[in-house]
């Protein structure tokens, strides 16, 4: 499958994933790869970062997986030092790793609650600041995957709201710092996504994931090729005039219950 994409519009660059090993982060890898960039991946796991990686040098590119934790900054500079080491300067960055759990406040232990935080805006500091003395400037693009619920509260879910409200913030506050250096910071909040983790747990049911398509405006979940495709974007010079940007890849679902049908007999 090598040189999937007709226009290589990643060659000679090189990606930085972390929590890569699977699901929306690794659909991204492997989408920066088919683009023509090589990609270094972490995750906690070696096994599991390791065979994320073997799935795209299956495929003819070039990958390495590393086990890092985003929790520890040291951890991770080491990960990228070998990177840097490897393939030279970062010219994406795409910070993903999370953890979450169902959970209402009261039944929450605070270590629960800390969990979630330092790996979503801890790990995403650490990934994003230990990047910087890597990274190929000007011109190099940052990533960081947000969610919905960074500016939608919601029951059960107030470590997550916490944690991704603040990667939001981080998100804007480094593309005002990093700007100058040529350096772009943005953000990526996915809606609802086909064969995830998260939306297994959330609608494990045909009837709830019926229930939480009928309030989508486009009545239907996303896919990690969307995801994919927006991280591309933000990747290139297409959008080399955006920074500070949450580019909410949703559907419509952030604008809130589209359950009733608009067209009406007009559709």
């Amino acid at each position: 499958m090598a040189n999937a994409f007709k226009d290589q519009v990643l060659a000679g660059k090189t990606a930085f994933v972390a929590g890569a090993s699977s699901g929306i982060n690794l659909g991204i890898a492997q989408h920066f790869a088919r683009a023509g960039a090589k990609v270094a991946l972490i995750s906690r796991s070696h096994e599991k970062i390791t065979a994320a990686a073997q799935t795209i040098t299956d495929e003819g590119y070039e990958a390495i997986g590393m086990a890092a934790d985003v929790r520890d900054f040291n951890s991770v500079d080491q990960a990228m030092a070998k990177a840097h080491e490897m393939f030279g300067k970062f010219d994406i960055v795409l910070s993903g790793a999370a953890g979450n759990f169902v959970a209402p406040a009261l039944g929450m232990s605070s270590n629960g609650f800390k969990t979630v935080v330092d790996i979503d805006l801890i790990g995403t500091f650490n990934v994003l600041r230990a990047s910087f003395q890597y990274l190929n400037r000007p011109g190099a693009s940052l990533i960081s995957i947000t969610a919905p619920q960074a500016v939608n509260p919601s029951v059960f879910q107030a470590h997550v709201c916490a944690a991704k409200a603040g990667i939001n913030m981080l998100t804007k506050c480094l593309a005002m710092e990093w700007g100058p250096a040529g350096v772009r910071v943005n953000a990526i909040s996915p809606g609802p996504i086909a064969d995830t983790e998260g939306m297994a747990r959330l609608a494990p049911t045909p009837e709830m994931e019926k229930a939480i398509k009928s309030r989508i405006a486009m009545r239907d979940y996303g896919t990690k090729t969307d995801i994919a495709d927006t991280a591309l974007f933000l990747s290139t010079d297409n959008a080399k005039y955006i920074t500070g940007t949450i580019v909410d890849c949703d559907g419509g679902s952030k604008l809130g219950d589209a359950g009733a049908d608009a067209l009406g007999e007009f559709a």
